[in-house]
């Protein structure tokens, strides 16, 4: 099953939810397995589960189970591995499940947050291509049986309007481009790249995608930490995590302070991975013996502040979209009504 498709975030929160309150309840992953099955109504989560189980019974590990099926990402099973070694594997699995949950839970909001500005943008576009195309040469027939014709910002958008309808074939074919280009985008894995290394640098959703990848760092930090990982091989790990080219330099600072001599929470604070008073949070959790319990808390914060931000988006988002298209069809209608009233006046 190597060629399956991996498992979307909320596939790999939902199995880690389960699997770890069957673990949890000391039942192995044998068993486990066999007690998914029978509750899986889902054909292809059959396959997988029962893959799974199949390669349990052969006595293999269940992180080596994980591996084999090949839709599991690397650092996942390098978590499990890292539970079983140190037995916690439950909680790293109920760890593993949660930050799914949150990934699951941006992915959503950011698809949410997106969506709204896509169809207003194309509203807009076709409310301008009747305008033009449609409209506008009725009023130029008006025009003309008035004994003139269109001139200025009307003639030109009598024009373009001439234009889409002389070369209609060319602008579907456009349109087809982008469309194809926005399901390339959102939906393989090299659009899904390119899409989110242009919004990480794009003013208006780059500090979203900043706390997202604080609270990933956060949240994938406190999953090392818990599986028995120490610190310094925990921001290797939380570097594949967090898919943000500016936080892995800032891993990577942080990483070489822990070399020359920096505590932990001195070299996050340093490295500006974290705001002093997190960085302190942290330092705490030290001391405490509960690091992992202290990240976790950093990464609901961080959540609520790109919840925020999301929010912020929105709330310049609509009005501005809606103020644009309003201008736009304003000035057309105007560009055209506004000489026309001039000459029916002078006729009057």
């Amino acid at each position: 099953m190597a060629n399956q498709r991996s498992l979307s975030n909320e596939e790999i929160a939902s199995f880690f939810r389960q699997t770890s309150m069957l673990f949890t309840a000391g039942i192995g992953p044998r068993d486990a397995m066999q007690i998914l099955l029978n509750d899986s109504k889902n054909e292809k989560g059959r396959e997988l589960i029962t893959q799974i189980r199949d390669i349990c019974r052969q006595g293999e590990t269940f992180s080596h189970a994980l591996k084999e099926t090949g839709v599991f990402p690397d650092y996942v099973i390098n978590m499990i591995s890292l539970g079983e070694e140190s037995g916690k594997t439950d909680t790293c699995m109920n760890a593993l499940a949660e930050f799914y949950e949150k990934e699951q839970a941006i992915s959503e909001s950011l698809r949410g947050a997106l969506t709204y500005p896509v169809v207003m943008l194309f509203m807009m576009l076709i409310v301008i291509i009747v305008l033009v195309g449609k409209v506008m040469p009725i009023f130029q027939q008006v025009f003309n049986e008035l004994g003139t014709d269109m001139t200025g910002f009307a003639g030109s958008m009598l024009k373009v309007g001439k234009a889409l309808n002389n070369y209609s074939i060319v602008f579907l074919c456009i349109f087809a481009v982008l469309v194809v280009f926005y399901i390339f985008a959102n939906h393989t894995a090299a659009g899904r790249k390119m899409s989110h290394n242009i919004l990480i640098n794009f003013p208006l959703t780059k500090g979203f995608y900043e706390s997202v990848a604080c609270e990933r760092f956060a949240s994938s930090l406190a999953i090392a930490i818990s599986s028995g990982m120490d610190t310094y091989s925990g921001l290797d790990m939380a570097k594949k995590m967090v898919e943000h080219p500016r936080m892995s330099e800032k891993i990577d600072h942080c990483k070489e302070m822990i070399k020359e001599g920096s505590n932990f929470s001195e070299a996050l604070s340093e490295a500006e991975i974290f705001s002093n008073l997190y960085s302190q949070m942290v330092s705490v959790g030290f001391t405490s013996g509960n690091p992992d319990t202290v990240l976790l808390q950093i990464a609901d914060s961080y959540e609520k502040q790109s919840t925020k931000k999301i929010q912020s988006i929105l709330s310049v988002l609509e009005p501005t979209l809606v103020i644009i298209l309003s201008l736009i069809v304003g000035m057309i209608l105007l560009s055209v009504i506004l000489p026309l009233m001039g000459i029916m006046s002078s006729i009057g």
